[in-house]
């Protein structure tokens, strides 16, 4: 079993990392244009093998695609990095090159490989890769979701002293502001959160977990890269594994919440076989109106790179 991560930076080296610790493929290999980058990474976590104990190899590439044919699974995290005060949607123009440009040599040598992409912006680089591919929309998504409420469970946990591990949450929607937290869907032990938070502070963390991107980049000076490339490595091992988990992914939606053609996270179970079902939930009138402002403004933005083309 084989995974490439296309991207040697700071995202794709945290998720090869997690991919070979959590032995989740037998060969993890790592892709980037940068002279030695992806060799020098790929052979640190396979040093690192005798004390943390795995038995995954790693192996590095420097624009050699060869090295990846017989992937099952293919993450591509290649692209620019938001800088303070830039936009996802600056982004657009160079990044849907570079994942155009990653997409073909992927599929070139990998046909039946499920794509996940975690190039910002998220979802219309998701169409991008969608629309290079042209595999069918179960096997091209988008990691956005598990990293969303991610971060929103573990602002919860702190805010409540309670383990992450016992908060369950669902996220939908477009990566970034327009994104729709669900407090209806957030549990704790199986406990509605409503029922052990006040509003007014919940409000405030579901804020946060909006501008949560933001907020990492204003401190650091750059993307975030522990929790995206742990977040992309679990998508990983739940098709892998043929878990049958669920979780929020991007994907193109044909008439599920009434929205078609357009790339927002929802709720779907996840196995060998990429998206295996797509969930419905039954949102009220007010989530759905979220969803639709959601909707929107991915929408515009996937319509300004059709204008590029």
């Amino acid at each position: 079993m084989k995974v490439t991560v296309v991207g040697a930076g700071n995202v794709g080296a945290t998720c090869a990392d997690v991919l070979a610790y959590r032995e989740i493929a037998n060969e993890v290999v790592l892709v980037d244009i940068k002279e030695g980058l992806a060799e020098g990474k790929a052979l640190d976590i396979w040093e690192k093998s005798p004390i943390n104990l795995y038995d995954t190899r790693t192996v590095g590439a420097t624009n050699d695609y060869s090295k990846t044919a017989g992937s099952s699974v293919v993450v591509i995290t290649s692209g620019l990095p938001r800088k303070p005060g830039m936009s996802r949607d600056d982004l657009i123009s160079t990044n849907a090159g570079i994942v155009k440009t990653v997409t073909e040599n992927v599929v070139s040598h990998s046909p039946d490989a499920i794509i996940i992409v975690v190039s910002n912006p998220l979802d219309v680089m998701t169409y991008q890769a969608h629309l290079t591919s042209a595999h069918d929309r179960t096997r091209v998504m988008g990691m956005a979701g598990i990293l969303d409420t991610a971060r929103y469970r573990s602002f919860l946990a702190e805010a409540l002293n309670v383990s992450p591990k016992d908060i369950q949450a669902v996220l939908m929607g477009g990566h970034g502001d327009t994104m729709v937290p669900l407090p209806r869907y957030t549990t704790v032990a199986g406990i509605p959160v409503t029922e052990l938070i006040e509003e007014d502070k919940l409000e405030a963390i579901i804020e946060r977990t909006k501008k949560g991107g933001g907020e990492l980049v204003q401190l650091m000076g750059t993307s975030a890269w522990y929790a995206p490339g742990s977040a992309a490595a679990q998508m990983v091992e739940a098709i892998v594994r043929d878990q049958k988990r669920i979780f929020p992914v991007c994907a193109q939606l044909q008439g599920e919440y009434g929205i078609e053609n357009t790339y927002l996270g929802v709720p779907v179970v996840l196995g060998k076989n990429g998206i295996e079902k797509f969930i419905e939930l039954d949102l009220n009138q007010e989530e759905k109106a979220l969803l639709e402002v959601s909707r929107g403004h991915v929408k515009d933005v996937m319509e300004v790179l059709d204008n590029m083309s």
